[in-house]
């Protein structure tokens, strides 16, 4: 991830959980939790406020939650009562450890070239029929918007590029609006891959 963009969650760390902790995301973790067994282990890739991964915990799963952003890091711990480790995408280095992984709204700042290959970290540590959610903004546009970089994704652009990357398959996908406040007129492609 660009220092632009790690840059703007050091500085706006405390907004950005403010932001989305007590968004309602229920009904997408239940999507990502039909696919696995009760106790199961979760990455929480990119975990933010810690939102997902307090949920997930609440819900009797072994979490183990990272974060690019030392400040966020902390605030997640707070939050959730465990340890977050200081992570970035791409030094992604457990093999064969997680049911499921996580990684909502979070790989989306990679660019497209470095995308690829946290997809295949992101497999490595996966354990056999494991499966991933993640989310894009849907769109056509790669470059820094608000401070951040957003590769964003259509249908069409992230079945491109996940058969190029070859390590995942679809298992569902669909399109949301944000629920964010003031934020309903955008949309994401949300996925639900399985390890090949």
């Amino acid at each position: 991830m660009g220092e632009e963009t790690l840059d703007y969650y050091e500085q706006n760390s405390q907004a950005y959980f403010d932001e989305t902790v007590h968004v309602e995301f229920g009904e997408t973790r239940r999507k990502f939790t039909a696919f696995l067994k009760p106790g199961a282990s979760i990455l929480d890739f990119g975990c933010g406020s810690g939102r997902d991964t307090l949920a997930f915990l609440k819900q009797g799963y072994t979490v183990v939650a990272t974060d690019g952003s030392e400040q966020l890091c902390g605030l997640a711990s707070h939050l959730t009562g465990q340890s977050v480790r200081h992570l970035l995408f791409n030094d992604l280095d457990y093999i064969q450890r997680f049911d499921g992984i996580w990684a909502c709204s979070s790989i989306l700042h990679l660019p497209k070239e470095e995308l690829a290959d946290a997809f295949r970290k992101m497999a490595q540590a996966l354990k056999a029929g494991g499966v991933v959610y993640t989310s894009f903004k849907y769109g056509v546009f790669e470059g820094i918007r608000n401070g951040r970089w957003f590769t964003d994704m259509t249908w069409e652009s992230f079945s491109a590029f996940n058969e190029r990357a070859g390590v995942f398959s679809v298992a569902d996908h669909w399109l949301s609006c944000d629920v964010r406040p003031k934020r309903g007129n955008e949309q994401w492609l949300n996925l639900l891959l399985a390890k090949r």
